[in-house]
């Protein structure tokens, strides 16, 4: 039989996996799916990562993300709120908030394995 559904509230939440600039905080793990937010301030970018075996979808709620990639990390995407942004699985990230605001993003992962890799740089190997 299967679990019924739930509710979560945010004093539900409780915090995610750390990236030093940013703040994480589950709502919920199932069999391949992770939910929560993340929340960076306004100035802050965050470590270099990636999402393992993970897909991921971020729908940025308030504020601007900026999601710096590729060799050397020298490429970028901007969102702001009402935006979706998609991280494809072992893609070496950091997140930025450019804006003068903080910025929160729900965060959907599909997939398996920790939901996040902290890594030295956007050239690090990811796996």
């Amino acid at each position: 039989m299967s679990e019924p559904v739930r509710v979560v509230r945010e004093d539900d939440l409780v915090d995610g996996d750390p990236t030093p600039g940013m703040h994480r905080q589950v709502a919920f793990e199932a069999p391949s799916l992770w939910a929560g937010l993340v929340h960076t301030d306004p100035g802050a970018t965050s470590g270099w990562h990636h999402h393992g075996d993970r897909e991921t979808s971020l729908y940025v709620v308030a504020g601007t993300m900026r999601l710096e990639f590729g060799a050397g990390g020298a490429e970028r995407a901007d969102a702001g709120a009402g935006e979706f942004i998609h991280v494809p699985a072992w893609t070496v990230h950091r997140e930025s908030n450019p804006g003068g605001d903080r910025s929160t993003a729900v965060i959907a992962r599909a997939g398996d394995g920790p939901p996040t890799v902290n890594v030295d740089g956007p050239d690090a190997e990811p796996r």
